[in-house]
């Protein structure tokens, strides 16, 4: 039995594929499903123990500390004989091309995501927006090529560091929908421009793409996800675990 781990900046996803799904398919994949935060970690040894695990992939960009914690509950629920692959992004896998100049600088979770949503849309041209901690919006063509991408502050930090580095703006202790752009109040106004900032910036990368490239399918995920569709002009679609997906996908070349 194979298990997937998503260690990302906020929290830590897992999941337990079926061995039978095919690989392009987006219901019923999963057999087990879960996530904890950073500091739940060890609530993991009593979910795993139950489960007749062999091989681990884990994207981990969550950082050294994070890893070790992650290899110690692992070895302990399962053995040290546990085989895990630390995934890491490279120039060629499961179909995608990785044009950065340094191929292993692309954050493994964003490799892992356009291996996924291509195996799940092949052969489009993809946008891929994953909107969490930070927001990340990265450009896929429809032969699988990687052409480049773009990092920008997530909703949430956009709305901190207004706080952190103003002395008269209010914290943002939750992120809402605003029903106008132009607020009556100051925490609607700072929502209200960071949506706007995260929404533009999206749009505009597949404005760019439509007039240098051609169209291209819109694929949105990540935490605040939900937040900023409802804004969008363009068409999109709404996803979830698709780093998972293409963890699952990789491993499947690798076995």
């Amino acid at each position: 039995m194979l298990l997937l781990i998503d260690a990302g900046n906020t929290r830590i996803k897992w999941a337990v594929p079926s061995a039978d799904i095919a690989m392009n398919t987006r219901e019923d994949r999963w057999v087990h499903l879960g996530q904890v935060t950073h500091a739940d970690i060890d609530r993991l040894d009593v979910v795993w123990k139950r489960l007749p695990i062999k091989r681990v992939v884990v994207a981990n960009v969550a950082g050294k500390v994070v890893r070790e914690k992650l290899q110690a509950v692992l070895m302990r629920v399962f053995g040290a004989g546990l085989a895990i692959e630390w995934f890491v992004s490279t120039a060629v896998r499961a179909g995608v091309h990785n044009r950065y100049k340094n191929p292993a600088q692309l954050g493994c979770d964003r490799f892992a995501t356009l291996i996924g949503v291509r195996a799940l849309f092949p052969d489009q041209a993809l946008i891929v927006a994953t909107c969490g901690t930070a927001t990340t919006v990265d450009t896929l063509t429809a032969e699988g090529e990687f052409i480049g991408g773009m990092i920008l502050p997530g909703l949430g930090m956009m709305a901190t560091s207004l706080a952190v580095n103003t002395a008269q703006l209010p914290k943002i202790e939750a992120i809402h929908q605003v029903v106008s752009p132009f607020a009556d109040n100051t925490i609607d106004a700072i929502v209200s421009g960071c949506i706007a900032a995260q929404v533009g910036a999206i749009e505009r990368v597949i404005a760019i793409h439509q007039t240098t490239y051609g169209a291209a399918q819109c694929i949105v995920a990540g935490g605040a996800a939900s937040i900023l569709v409802p804004y969008f002009t363009q068409p999109y679609v709404l996803m979830d675990n698709v780093v998972l997906t293409g963890l699952h996908v990789a491993s499947a070349g690798s076995m």
